[in-house]
């Protein structure tokens, strides 16, 4: 068999080009890297270019409120878990959880929870347990369309509850409205709870601990109208 001398060194020269090729893919391409486990105290997730998309994290090390690129300190979040970021990089939900023995008594908390833009919780999945009292279900809130002034709320926690505080903290853009609850109250009782814009229960759907069902309709005043049992 003859070789042709010219066809010899094209065949050559391509496989050598896409060696070449392979290799520099190789190089640009972030190698995976495997582990069996992974002890750390908070990991965070970004983006190429940096933004924040999620944080887990211990109760130590667990973010606070970052709302426009600032990070505020969260006023009650105690918990370990995991802090949801949208494409901006503001916090727009999170799943915590804690608990233990506290105080001689058992305690357990768990709340998923989804956001409006630059506002707090109106969606809630919760489950708490203090001793006897437990309480679970499914939360509903209206937000205000005005986003948080969170420096503003934070200033407000010092100051007495009244008149002049709930009109600032209206101001601010932190008020809430309950729309709808379906869950497991303190007492035992479950319940489906629907209220007015205000927040103001309007219809109960529910069965008392003692396994009794009934249907209230309440006026805005909180007045019971009608009961079917």
């Amino acid at each position: 068999m003859r070789i042709d001398p010219s066809r010899a060194i094209g065949g050559y020269a391509a496989v050598m080009t896409l060696a070449a090729a392979w290799l520099a893919l190789a190089a640009v391409a972030p190698a995976a890297t495997k582990f069996d486990t992974i002890d750390v105290q908070r990991i965070n997730v970004r983006e190429p270019d940096g933004t924040l998309r999620l944080a887990i994290a211990n109760h130590a090390l667990i973010p606070g409120i970052i709302i426009g690129g600032k990070e505020y300190p969260h006023p009650n979040r105690t918990e370990a878990g995991m802090i949801f970021y949208n494409d901006q990089g503001d916090e727009n939900g999170g799943l915590v959880f804690d608990g233990g023995m506290k105080n001689g008594k058992p305690t357990n908390g768990g709340s998923l929870t989804f956001d409006r833009w630059h506002q707090d919780q109106t969606l809630q999945l919760v489950s708490t347990e203090d001793g006897r009292d437990r309480r679970a279900g499914l939360v509903v809130n209206d937000r205000p369309d005005a986003p948080m002034d969170i420096a503003a709320g934070l200033q407000m926690r010092a100051m007495k509850p009244g008149p002049e505080r709930d009109a600032l903290i209206a101001k601010a853009g932190l008020t809430s409205a309950r729309r709808a609850w379906l869950g497991r109250s303190e007492d035992g009782s479950v319940a489906l709870i629907l209220s007015d814009p205000a927040g103001r229960p309007r219809l109960t759907l529910g069965v008392g601990n003692d396994g009794v069902p009934s249907v209230e309709l309440r006026d805005a005043a909180g007045k019971v109208t009608r009961t079917v049992r």
